[in-house]
């Protein structure tokens, strides 16, 4: 099955160029869908199950999501697919501290220059695949210098539930005595647990169980809303204080 993948860019040339690097990322056979307006990829979430992703509805699994556009910005799509399962990474040419913490506190779970070269967007989307969040390196060096000088005190990123990395937010201590909720975790998702636990990236994962890594994102998805962790870090330490691995 391929991978669908929405695109959401009013400038049809910026279009074009951000269809290339997804085809260049991934090895999966992609299925891109594409949005020059608000309008538009409203509807075509919608038809993918709505903002909540309707079980039994093939949903996007990655979704681009550029800012400033033509009937609105894209920071009103991110709030509104909150609990969207895909990964939804904002794609823009605003790399200023008003732009780029409102939009991780919308849900985004990367965040991309288009002005970037080729090679460098396409080394970022694949981080994906291993389990972490693509973001451009001056985007990267903002975040840094923000929380080293303590700017960001107050301020979390959002738990995407696709894997949700430092460089966002620091860790929170792992309460020692929340118990493990082992009967709501699917077998499948016990296996997954266990792989985290044990360091393997999404990518090996797929590969072990012989599924494609997008389902693995979203084993990893229901297990972190099912334990109430926001890294794997936290995951593996709960599952191996109740014996889980």
């Amino acid at each position: 099955m391929a991978v669908k993948v929405l695109i959401l860019e009013d400038n049809p040339v910026a279009r074009s160029f951000l269809c290339r690097v997804v085809r260049e990322s991934f090895s999966d056979a992609i299925h891109l869908t594409e949005a020059g307006d608000l309008e538009t990829a409203r509807k075509h979430v919608a038809l993918t199950g709505g903002s909540q992703g309707l079980h039994g509805v093939d949903p996007f699994k990655l979704v681009l999501v550029d800012l400033e556009l033509p009937d609105g910005n894209g920071m009103e799509l991110l709030a509104e697919l909150a609990q969207y399962p895909a990964t939804k990474i904002v794609t823009t040419l605003y790399s200023d501290d008003d732009h780029l913490f409102p939009a991780l506190q919308c849900g985004a779970d990367g965040y991309l220059l288009k002005e970037d070269r080729f090679e460098v967007l396409v080394e970022e989307l694949q981080k994906i695949v291993r389990g972490q969040p693509p973001l451009s390196p001056a985007i990267a060096r903002r975040l840094l210098t923000h929380f080293r000088h303590g700017n960001g005190a107050d301020s979390q990123a959002p738990d995407s539930g696709f894997m949700p990395a430092s460089t966002f937010t620091t860790s929170r201590p792992v309460p020692i005595e929340k118990p493990l909720d082992h009967e709501r975790l699917t077998p499948r998702e016990s296996e997954v647990l266990t792989y985290l636990s044990k360091g393997f990236t999404i990518k090996e994962i797929a590969s072990l169980m012989g599924i494609k890594w997008f389902t693995v994102n979203d084993h990893i998805k229901s297990i972190y809303k099912k334990l109430n962790v926001s890294s794997r870090a936290e995951a593996a330490v709960l599952a191996s204080k109740q014996g889980l691995v």
